[in-house]
């Protein structure tokens, strides 16, 4: 795949055969100005004669030119000239997105459950239709929305996340990660990204474990760092260098819950770049080839006229 400017084209090995049609229409059109063989064959005081007397008509190179266009056309229609899709549509199976907030008292009452909505918000503005689930999580993790292709739909359940949605008291993000995993699973999904919101506290081994393990699985586990603004002393410690690893370890992406923009883009074009690059690549442009083909017409229609 090769990209020209805002063109892309997804078959450039097809534009070798150009060199081809030229070294073969510069052959043709040496041959097509004489009478080729004939010349070697007929005696030349037999054929001077026939040409005064009109028998042999030399060769035209214009005659050449059609086929010649209709192969030029058909080879570039064949590369590919393509554009890239905005907002692709995605595949069920292939690339889904589970959205983990953390809603422990340390975010709660830590004066910033605003920045861990702002975070999950956006991201669900850059799912560009990938099918969605919405967990959430302090000592228990809970399914808050299967997966869903109407990301939308979502947001008026981010606007009243509170205090008083998850009874369980403590962190475990680990819980929240293995449900994660298992929604995956019974839902056929091959891939995507498990996005967690929290402020890193209280990470276990198990944690680290099953992000491994869903890396491994082809499941980014990104993180946004929540950081409490309110000063409370009996609150859980955060710990941000915790949560870098687990992202690590995750192969994810890493950004704090104030500044969601980058990451969340980035995982919104993550499904789309990698299946991009598979066999599956075209579905993600619109193939201009086809069109191309129109202008073979007007070379195809000089083939039948009448010749004499």
């Amino acid at each position: 795949m090769v990209a020209i400017s805002d063109i892309v084209l997804m078959r450039p090995w097809w534009l070798l055969a150009l060199a081809a049609l030229l070294a073969l229409t510069f052959l043709a059109l040496r041959r097509a100005r004489g009478l080729g063989a004939w010349e070697n064959a007929i005696d030349p005081a037999l054929l001077l004669a026939m040409e005064r007397f009109g028998r042999v008509v030399p060769g035209k190179a214009r005659r050449i030119l059609p086929p010649v266009g209709v192969a030029a056309v058909l080879i570039v229609a064949l590369s590919g000239p393509a554009t890239r899709i905005a907002n692709p549509e995605t595949f069920r199976n292939l690339d889904g997105l589970v959205v983990a907030i953390d809603l422990s008292r340390s975010i709660v009452e830590g004066g910033s459950l605003d920045d861990a909505q702002f975070a999950v918000q956006s991201v669900l503005e850059n799912s560009v239709g990938r099918p969605v689930a919405l967990i959430v999580y302090a000592g228990e993790a809970y399914v808050a929305s299967a997966f869903t292709t109407d990301a939308a739909a979502l947001s008026p359940m981010i606007a009243v996340l509170g205090d008083d949605i998850v009874p369980n008291p403590g962190s475990r993000t680990d819980r929240a990660l293995a449900l994660a995993a298992r929604m995956f699973a019974e839902a056929d999904i091959l891939s995507g990204d498990v996005v967690v919101v929290t402020d890193g506290d209280q990470l276990t081994p198990q944690a680290f474990n099953t992000a491994r393990d869903l890396a491994s699985a082809g499941i980014h586990v990104d993180a946004f760092f929540v950081e409490p603004s309110a000063a409370n002393g009996d609150l859980p410690v955060p710990d941000e260098a915790e949560l870098r690893r687990l992202t690590e370890l995750g192969d994810g992406g890493f950004s704090p819950a104030t500044a969601p923009a980058s990451l969340a883009a980035s995982i919104g074009a993550r499904a789309a770049s990698t299946l991009a690059q598979g066999e599956t690549a075209a579905l993600f442009f619109r193939d201009y080839g086809r069109y191309l083909l129109v202008l073979a017409l007007p070379f195809a229609l000089l083939l039948f006229r009448r010749a004499t």
